[in-house]
């Protein structure tokens, strides 16, 4: 992996590298820079395989976390290229054209983070959360107990327990809790 990672840093300007075993690590890199080393990993260095894109909401940095996690099968090894965008204006150019897989991953995060890969195949199309108006689930800021409240209505006689009591109680009913 050291390899690896050292003819990446001739090639392209790196930053934070995490090596988590000797065969993963995590690269940071520069947005614009992301499309140059995902193909190059993937044209040279023998990457064929796209294993994930997810996202973290860092909130208070006012940024998005990209995770491209690659894999190259015939070395048996992965590498993770993260990426920081802009939380306000988060605009990501899509890899869907590299590995149609992407595609998928990206809508997911269209829809879960608001995040936009302009041009990316039926990225404005519902994909999981049909008929959903507020904001992205999945960032910080959507306040689930306030939807939750404001969206479905209360059951009445519904009692909540305190999981260890309810369960002694009714595996041993009889003794004192």
């Amino acid at each position: 992996m050291k390899d690896l990672i050292d003819r990446l840093g001739t090639l392209f300007t790196l930053g934070d590298i995490t090596e988590k075993r000797d065969d993963l690590a995590f690269v940071s890199v520069a947005p614009d820079l992301l499309r140059a080393v995902i193909t190059h990993l993937r044209d040279v260095e023998g990457f064929s395989h796209l294993v994930l894109l997810t996202a973290v909401d860092w909130i208070e940095g006012g940024r998005f976390q990209l995770t491209y996690l690659v894999n190259n099968r015939t070395k048996a090894c992965d590498i993770g290229l993260r990426v920081f965008i802009d939380r306000e204006e988060a605009t990501m150019a899509g890899i869907h054209d590299l590995w149609p897989t992407a595609a998928t991953y990206q809508r997911e995060l269209k829809e879960m983070f608001g995040i936009d890969f302009p041009g990316s195949p039926r990225i404005d199309e519902e994909f999981i959360l049909e008929g959903w108006t507020d904001i992205p689930p999945y960032r910080r800021d959507f306040d689930t107990k306030k939807y939750a409240e404001e969206t479905y209505f209360h059951r009445p006689g519904r009692e909540t327990f305190d999981p260890a009591t309810h369960m002694k109680d009714k595996l041993y009913p009889g003794e004192a809790s």
